[in-house]
Protein backbone atom coordinates (compact mmCIF):
# COMPACT_ATOMS: atom_id res chain seq x y z
CA UNK A 1 0.00 0.00 0.00
CA UNK A 2 1.31 3.48 -0.64
CA UNK A 3 0.67 6.09 1.68
CA UNK A 4 1.84 9.79 2.37
CA UNK A 5 4.91 8.10 4.04
CA UNK A 6 5.83 5.66 2.15
CA UNK A 7 8.32 5.36 -0.89
CA UNK A 8 6.24 6.17 -4.22
CA UNK A 9 4.76 3.26 -6.64
CA UNK A 10 5.29 3.64 -10.36
CA UNK A 11 3.27 1.52 -12.52
CA UNK A 12 5.59 0.77 -15.41
CA UNK A 13 2.18 -0.16 -17.67
CA UNK A 14 0.51 3.22 -17.28
CA UNK A 15 2.88 5.17 -19.33
CA UNK A 16 3.21 8.30 -19.95
CA UNK A 17 0.14 8.99 -17.29
CA UNK A 18 2.72 8.03 -14.53
CA UNK A 19 5.58 10.40 -16.07
CA UNK A 20 5.09 13.46 -13.93
CA UNK A 21 4.92 11.12 -10.75
CA UNK A 22 7.92 9.43 -11.96
CA UNK A 23 9.98 12.56 -12.02
CA UNK A 24 8.51 13.85 -9.07
CA UNK A 25 9.32 10.55 -7.21
CA UNK A 26 13.10 11.54 -8.37
CA UNK A 27 13.21 14.63 -7.21
CA UNK A 28 11.98 14.36 -3.74
CA UNK A 29 12.45 10.71 -2.62
CA UNK A 30 15.32 9.88 -5.02
CA UNK A 31 13.75 6.17 -4.73
CA UNK A 32 10.37 4.53 -5.82
CA UNK A 33 9.08 0.88 -6.63
CA UNK A 34 8.19 -0.34 -9.84
CA UNK A 35 5.09 -2.88 -10.37
CA UNK A 36 4.37 -4.90 -13.83
CA UNK A 37 7.62 -5.15 -14.88
CA UNK A 38 6.73 -8.81 -16.03
CA UNK A 39 6.71 -8.23 -19.63
CA UNK A 40 10.82 -7.20 -19.56
CA UNK A 41 11.48 -9.06 -15.92
CA UNK A 42 8.79 -11.87 -15.24
CA UNK A 43 8.93 -12.70 -11.65
CA UNK A 44 9.37 -16.06 -11.94
CA UNK A 45 12.52 -15.57 -13.09
CA UNK A 46 12.89 -13.11 -10.43
CA UNK A 47 11.68 -16.07 -8.05
CA UNK A 48 14.34 -18.57 -9.85
CA UNK A 49 17.67 -16.17 -9.46
CA UNK A 50 16.44 -15.69 -6.06
CA UNK A 51 17.05 -19.60 -5.45
CA UNK A 52 20.22 -19.67 -7.83
CA UNK A 53 21.46 -16.59 -5.09
CA UNK A 54 20.97 -18.38 -1.82
CA UNK A 55 22.36 -21.50 -3.43
CA UNK A 56 25.70 -19.50 -4.35
CA UNK A 57 26.01 -18.65 -0.49
CA UNK A 58 26.15 -21.82 0.40
CA UNK A 59 29.80 -22.71 -1.51
CA UNK A 60 32.87 -22.90 0.16
CA UNK A 61 34.65 -19.92 0.80
CA UNK A 62 37.80 -20.88 -0.74
CA UNK A 63 35.24 -21.15 -4.02
CA UNK A 64 33.20 -17.69 -3.32
CA UNK A 65 37.25 -16.10 -2.75
CA UNK A 66 37.70 -16.35 -6.60
CA UNK A 67 35.01 -13.78 -7.27
CA UNK A 68 37.93 -11.24 -7.93
CA UNK A 69 37.27 -7.17 -7.56
CA UNK A 70 37.48 -5.91 -11.33
CA UNK A 71 37.12 -2.13 -9.85
CA UNK A 72 37.37 -1.97 -5.26
CA UNK A 73 33.90 -3.55 -4.19
CA UNK A 74 33.24 -5.63 -7.33
CA UNK A 75 34.02 -9.01 -5.84
CA UNK A 76 33.39 -10.96 -2.84
CA UNK A 77 33.62 -9.38 0.63
CA UNK A 78 33.47 -11.48 3.75
CA UNK A 79 31.90 -9.95 7.17
CA UNK A 80 34.38 -7.65 7.93
CA UNK A 81 34.92 -5.92 11.47
CA UNK A 82 32.94 -3.00 10.00
CA UNK A 83 29.73 -4.89 8.63
CA UNK A 84 30.09 -8.23 10.52
CA UNK A 85 27.00 -9.13 9.39
CA UNK A 86 26.98 -8.78 6.01
CA UNK A 87 28.28 -10.76 3.06
CA UNK A 88 28.35 -10.03 -1.05
CA UNK A 89 29.39 -11.53 -4.53
CA UNK A 90 29.29 -9.58 -7.64
CA UNK A 91 30.81 -8.86 -10.95
CA UNK A 92 31.62 -5.12 -12.72
CA UNK A 93 29.22 -5.43 -15.67
CA UNK A 94 26.42 -7.46 -16.38
CA UNK A 95 25.46 -5.58 -19.40
CA UNK A 96 28.55 -7.61 -20.48
CA UNK A 97 28.42 -11.48 -21.81
CA UNK A 98 32.38 -11.75 -21.03
CA UNK A 99 31.33 -10.86 -17.46
CA UNK A 100 29.05 -12.79 -17.55
CA UNK A 101 30.64 -16.05 -18.19
CA UNK A 102 33.35 -15.03 -16.07
CA UNK A 103 30.92 -14.53 -12.85
CA UNK A 104 29.78 -18.31 -12.92
CA UNK A 105 32.60 -19.89 -13.84
CA UNK A 106 34.36 -18.23 -10.96
CA UNK A 107 31.74 -19.75 -8.88
CA UNK A 108 31.38 -23.04 -10.35
CA UNK A 109 28.41 -22.40 -11.34
CA UNK A 110 25.84 -25.56 -13.27
CA UNK A 111 24.33 -25.03 -16.20
CA UNK A 112 21.16 -24.37 -15.04
CA UNK A 113 22.60 -21.75 -13.09
CA UNK A 114 24.32 -19.97 -15.69
CA UNK A 115 21.04 -19.96 -17.79
CA UNK A 116 19.04 -18.64 -15.22
CA UNK A 117 22.12 -15.53 -14.43
CA UNK A 118 22.32 -15.14 -18.11
CA UNK A 119 18.38 -14.69 -18.50
CA UNK A 120 18.65 -11.99 -15.47
CA UNK A 121 21.25 -10.10 -16.54
CA UNK A 122 19.80 -9.45 -19.52
CA UNK A 123 16.09 -8.67 -18.47
CA UNK A 124 17.51 -5.99 -16.01
CA UNK A 125 19.75 -4.40 -18.52
CA UNK A 126 16.41 -3.95 -20.48
CA UNK A 127 14.64 -2.85 -17.16
CA UNK A 128 17.39 -0.68 -16.47
CA UNK A 129 17.20 1.54 -19.91
CA UNK A 130 13.20 1.04 -20.18
CA UNK A 131 13.25 3.06 -16.58
CA UNK A 132 15.70 5.67 -17.72
CA UNK A 133 14.12 6.22 -21.24
CA UNK A 134 11.04 6.86 -19.13
CA UNK A 135 12.94 9.72 -16.66
CA UNK A 136 14.51 11.21 -19.85
CA UNK A 137 11.36 11.54 -21.65
CA UNK A 138 9.98 12.72 -18.57
CA UNK A 139 12.89 15.59 -17.78
CA UNK A 140 11.94 16.56 -21.60
CA UNK A 141 15.12 14.75 -22.83
CA UNK A 142 14.08 11.78 -25.37
CA UNK A 143 17.25 11.36 -27.27
CA UNK A 144 19.26 10.29 -24.29
CA UNK A 145 21.22 7.08 -24.33
CA UNK A 146 22.57 5.04 -21.36
CA UNK A 147 23.54 1.87 -23.71
CA UNK A 148 27.28 1.68 -22.98
CA UNK A 149 27.60 2.34 -19.84
CA UNK A 150 28.61 -0.56 -17.31
CA UNK A 151 26.13 -2.08 -14.94
CA UNK A 152 27.69 -3.72 -11.59
CA UNK A 153 26.12 -6.38 -10.21
CA UNK A 154 25.93 -7.28 -6.72
CA UNK A 155 24.36 -10.00 -4.43
CA UNK A 156 23.71 -9.26 -0.82
CA UNK A 157 23.47 -11.82 2.77
CA UNK A 158 22.86 -10.37 6.12
CA UNK A 159 23.22 -12.89 8.81
CA UNK A 160 21.19 -11.48 11.16
CA UNK A 161 21.23 -12.98 14.60
CA UNK A 162 19.18 -12.63 17.28
CA UNK A 163 21.80 -10.83 19.50
CA UNK A 164 22.06 -7.74 16.57
CA UNK A 165 18.65 -7.03 16.64
CA UNK A 166 18.33 -3.05 16.62
CA UNK A 167 21.87 -3.03 15.11
CA UNK A 168 23.18 -2.27 11.90
CA UNK A 169 23.75 -4.28 8.36
CA UNK A 170 24.94 -1.45 6.38
CA UNK A 171 25.20 1.89 7.35
CA UNK A 172 23.92 5.07 6.30
CA UNK A 173 25.49 5.66 2.38
CA UNK A 174 24.36 6.78 -1.02
CA UNK A 175 25.30 4.76 -3.69
CA UNK A 176 27.83 6.10 -6.08
CA UNK A 177 26.24 5.53 -9.91
CA UNK A 178 23.13 6.71 -11.64
CA UNK A 179 20.44 4.14 -10.36
CA UNK A 180 20.38 1.03 -8.75
CA UNK A 181 17.29 -1.59 -9.48
CA UNK A 182 17.24 -3.95 -6.40
CA UNK A 183 15.23 -7.04 -5.66
CA UNK A 184 14.47 -7.06 -2.27
CA UNK A 185 14.20 -10.06 0.66
CA UNK A 186 10.48 -11.29 0.09
CA UNK A 187 9.82 -11.55 3.67
CA UNK A 188 12.93 -10.14 5.73
CA UNK A 189 12.71 -6.30 6.14
CA UNK A 190 15.32 -3.89 7.67
CA UNK A 191 16.34 -1.68 4.22
CA UNK A 192 15.09 2.26 5.66
CA UNK A 193 15.33 5.13 3.31
CA UNK A 194 15.90 8.93 4.18
CA UNK A 195 13.31 11.56 3.51
CA UNK A 196 14.77 14.91 2.74
CA UNK A 197 13.44 16.22 6.13
CA UNK A 198 15.87 13.39 7.51
CA UNK A 199 13.62 11.13 8.56
CA UNK A 200 13.85 7.56 8.23
CA UNK A 201 11.47 5.38 6.45
CA UNK A 202 10.88 1.44 6.38
CA UNK A 203 11.05 -0.24 3.14
CA UNK A 204 8.60 -2.96 4.43
CA UNK A 205 8.92 -6.12 1.80
CA UNK A 206 6.83 -6.71 -1.27
CA UNK A 207 6.62 -9.26 -2.86
CA UNK A 208 7.15 -9.29 -7.15
CA UNK A 209 7.97 -5.59 -6.91
CA UNK A 210 11.45 -3.91 -7.58
CA UNK A 211 12.98 -1.05 -5.84
CA UNK A 212 14.94 1.81 -7.52
CA UNK A 213 16.85 4.00 -6.32
CA UNK A 214 18.77 7.30 -7.29
CA UNK A 215 22.88 7.57 -6.46
CA UNK A 216 25.40 10.33 -6.68
CA UNK A 217 26.13 9.90 -10.18
CA UNK A 218 22.20 10.85 -10.99
CA UNK A 219 22.32 14.16 -9.61
CA UNK A 220 25.62 15.07 -10.74
CA UNK A 221 23.91 14.17 -14.89
CA UNK A 222 20.87 15.45 -14.17
CA UNK A 223 22.41 18.98 -12.36
CA UNK A 224 21.18 18.58 -9.13
CA UNK A 225 17.53 17.82 -10.01
CA UNK A 226 17.36 14.40 -9.28
CA UNK A 227 17.67 13.76 -5.57
CA UNK A 228 20.78 11.10 -4.09
CA UNK A 229 19.11 8.86 -1.65
CA UNK A 230 20.38 8.25 1.94
CA UNK A 231 19.97 4.49 2.70
CA UNK A 232 20.57 1.76 5.70
CA UNK A 233 19.93 -1.70 6.45
CA UNK A 234 19.05 -2.33 10.19
CA UNK A 235 18.83 -6.01 11.91
CA UNK A 236 14.94 -6.08 12.26
CA UNK A 237 14.59 -10.32 13.16
CA UNK A 238 17.05 -12.85 13.63
CA UNK A 239 16.71 -14.45 9.67
CA UNK A 240 18.72 -14.22 6.80
CA UNK A 241 17.91 -11.94 4.39
CA UNK A 242 18.99 -11.47 0.81
CA UNK A 243 18.86 -8.72 -1.94
CA UNK A 244 19.95 -8.81 -5.31
CA UNK A 245 21.28 -5.21 -6.50
CA UNK A 246 22.06 -3.60 -9.80
CA UNK A 247 23.76 -0.47 -10.36
CA UNK A 248 24.20 1.44 -13.43
CA UNK A 249 27.53 3.15 -12.74
CA UNK A 250 28.56 6.29 -14.97
CA UNK A 251 30.10 6.60 -18.43
CA UNK A 252 32.49 4.17 -19.59
CA UNK A 253 35.63 6.56 -20.17
CA UNK A 254 34.11 10.05 -20.55
CA UNK A 255 33.60 12.52 -17.79
CA UNK A 256 30.35 13.25 -16.15
CA UNK A 257 27.88 16.12 -17.50
CA UNK A 258 24.35 17.10 -17.57
CA UNK A 259 22.87 17.70 -20.85
CA UNK A 260 23.08 20.78 -22.36
CA UNK A 261 19.15 21.07 -21.85
CA UNK A 262 19.70 20.89 -18.07
CA UNK A 263 22.06 24.19 -18.08
CA UNK A 264 20.92 27.07 -18.54
CA UNK A 265 20.96 31.19 -16.71
CA UNK A 266 18.84 29.99 -13.99
CA UNK A 267 20.22 26.60 -13.29
CA UNK A 268 23.86 26.90 -13.45
CA UNK A 269 26.51 24.12 -13.80
CA UNK A 270 26.47 22.39 -10.25
CA UNK A 271 29.91 20.29 -10.28
CA UNK A 272 32.63 20.17 -12.19
CA UNK A 273 33.03 17.20 -15.00
CA UNK A 274 34.81 13.86 -13.71
CA UNK A 275 34.72 10.32 -14.45
CA UNK A 276 33.54 8.01 -12.41
CA UNK A 277 36.35 5.95 -11.99
CA UNK A 278 37.82 8.77 -10.12
CA UNK A 279 34.77 9.45 -8.10
CA UNK A 280 34.45 6.13 -6.92
CA UNK A 281 38.17 6.42 -6.04
CA UNK A 282 37.46 10.10 -4.39
CA UNK A 283 34.71 8.00 -2.26
CA UNK A 284 36.84 5.03 -1.20
CA UNK A 285 40.14 7.46 -0.23
CA UNK A 286 37.90 10.07 2.22
CA UNK A 287 35.72 7.18 3.37
CA UNK A 288 32.76 9.61 2.61
CA UNK A 289 30.03 7.22 1.92
CA UNK A 290 26.37 9.28 2.23
CA UNK A 291 26.83 11.71 -0.59
CA UNK A 292 29.20 14.13 1.32
CA UNK A 293 31.84 13.34 -1.59
CA UNK A 294 29.40 15.07 -4.01
CA UNK A 295 30.51 18.38 -2.24
CA UNK A 296 33.68 17.72 -3.21
CA UNK A 297 33.04 18.14 -6.64
CA UNK A 298 30.80 21.49 -6.53
CA UNK A 299 31.83 24.43 -9.18
CA UNK A 300 31.96 27.32 -6.35
CA UNK A 301 34.10 25.56 -4.01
Amino acid sequence: METENSVPVIDLQDFPRQSSKLIWACEEWGCFRILNHDNILPVSLMAEMKEVVRTLFDLPTEIKKRNKDVIAGSGYMAPSEKNPLYEALGLYDMSCPEDVDEFCTQLDASPHQRETIKKYAAAINGLMMDILRKMSEGLGLPNVSFEDWPCQFRINKYHFTPEAVGSSGVQIHTDSGFLTILQDDESVSGLEVMKKSGEFVAVDPWPNTLLVNLGDIGTVWSNGRLHTVKHRVICKEAKQRVSIASFLLGPRDTAVEPPPELVDAEHPRIYVPFTFTDYRKLRLSTKLQAGETLDLMRTNL
